[in-house]
């Protein structure tokens, strides 16, 4: 297939090869993909300046997504990808493989670095949030490596937030705009904020830390929203509302102000820390909570009742479901003929419109997985903390290719944390926005609104 770039495409090209060290913020649907492929090719057969890619990526995404878009365009051609993923004897097969692009998964880097001679001279880390924290195995053992390759360049449509940047942008320049050491940093932009005596539970920025903190990172970092260079379809949120009875209600509450419902031996309902207690209440919010057996105990089904509503009222256009517990999946597939979103078989019956109602979970589809051809209305049977996964299965219909109105519905408990969630979301994301805007990526030609005055973007 020919490629012809958008402006906003040739921009974030030029900035991957003029900037070894790059983090580029691009709304998802931009293309990012064929972006940096792009970048490699000319790096590696006009500049000569790389031989060997490492493309880290979410498992999905590196099995698939890297080696299909390159096969896909025919300005790629001299490029060659080897997929580093599966058994021990597959992987190391694959490395031994002579080719341009080397794509593993994130969940290999440790093994990588301990069992592969280091031969890699440009890393590429599609989803850069995965190394947000500087304590996890995967960080330390890449940023061991990291000096070894002249250019890298970081992918993510999701930064996370002030105290996560230390890692993910340390992971590209060594250190140099936030300093080496995860204490320096936090000492010099953050103040204690929650904390009891000497035990410290969260950091609030200084004052202007914000502002100084991007201007730190602007010279390698650029952002690039959907809706500023695409035409994208209109994107309705709604918020479905569902409410317990009173007896249901007193569970909850029950749960909420003692974190214990007792049932009997073995089979009582215990939260042994906030956190726990956090994930039974929002449980019960779905309709369903399980007891120290692991057996499930049903508490309403109004969210599932919201659900056969939205289920009739679309009238046979398909609907993507999002669910978290297990039990949400088993009572979905258990009143309704729905089917769970796995394999690529399923995508590909998802896509070509054969499943009425898919389940997906997010963590395990959030990023890189094209699902807009299939539908275009979300629900959210149950809610995430995480913004980024929240974000991430968004975008997977509210996306470029998107022909309809991309519809997102959450079904939301009355009096439960569903409400403390949905406010988070909103919150994190306002925040976010904040440094997106900063390091937003200036190009010619641009109106005051942000939108572009080339009619070809």
């Amino acid at each position: 297939m020919e490629f012809r770039p958008h402006k906003y495409q040739d921009y974030a090209r030029e900035f991957i090869i003029g900037h070894p060290v790059c983090a580029l913020i691009l709304d998802m649907g931009l293309g990012k993909t064929v972006i940096t492929l792009t970048a490699l090719w000319e790096l590696a057969l006009d500049y000569f300046e790389v031989g060997k890619v490492l493309v880290i990526a979410p498992f999905r995404v590196a099995r698939d997504t890297w080696k299909e878009e390159l096969e896909k365009w025919d300005h790629l051609k001299g490029l060659s990808v080897s997929v580093v993923v599966g058994s021990e004897k597959e992987r190391l097969d694959a490395l031994e493989k002579k080719a341009s692009v080397y794509v593993i998964n994130r969940e290999n880097v440790v093994w990588l670095c301990e069992k592969h001679h280091w031969d890699f001279d440009m890393i590429v880390i599609d989803e850069l949030s995965s190394f947000k924290s500087y304590q996890a195995k995967r960080f330390k053992a890449l940023r061991r490596y990291r000096p070894k390759a002249i250019r890298v360049v970081g992918l993510t449509g999701t930064p996370g937030n002030l105290m996560d940047l230390w890692a993910e942008i340390g992971i590209l320049d060594m250190g140099q705009r936030l300093g080496r050491y995860i204490g320096a940093y936090r000492d010099r932009f953050f103040l204690p904020d929650k904390r009891n005596r000497e035990i410290i539970f969260s950091y609030k920025p200084r004052e202007g830390a914000e502002e100084k903190i991007y201007e730190l990172i602007s010279d390698i970092s650029i952002s690039m929203k959907a809706v500023d260079y695409l035409d994208m379809p209109e994107c309705i949120s709604n918020q479905v509302s569902v409410s317990m009875s009173e007896s249901e209600q007193g569970l909850y509450d029950r749960m909420a102000d003692e974190m214990i419902l007792e049932y009997g031996e073995g089979q009582d309902i215990d939260a042994v820390n906030a956190a726990a207690l956090s994930n039974k209440l929002q449980q019960m919010a779905n309709g369903a909570v399980y007891d120290e057996s692991g057996n499930v105990r049903n508490i309403h089904d109004r969210k599932l009742d919201a659900l056969e509503d939205l289920i009739e009222s679309a009238n046979g256009k398909p609907l993507l479901v999002a669910y978290w517990f297990k039990h949400d999946r088993e009572r979905i597939l258990k009143r309704f003929p729905a089917r769970y979103i796995n394999t690529k078989k399923d995508i590909e019956d998802w896509n070509e419109g054969k499943i009425p109602v898919a389940l997906i979970h997010p963590a395990s589809a959030g990023h890189g997985l094209n699902l807009q051809e299939g539908g275009s209305t979300i629900v959210w049977f149950s809610l995430t903390w995480s913004l980024e996964l929240y974000q991430q299965l968004n975008a997977r219909l509210y996306r470029q290719g998107q022909k309809h109105t991309v519809i997102i519905e959450h079904l939301v408990t009355e009096g439960t944390v569903d409400e403390d969630i949905l406010r988070a979301i909103e919150k994190k994301d306002t925040t976010q926005n904040a440094m997106i805007e900063a390091v937003k990526a200036r190009i010619g030609g641009m109106t005051d609104d942000g939108r572009s005055n080339d009619e070809g973007i």
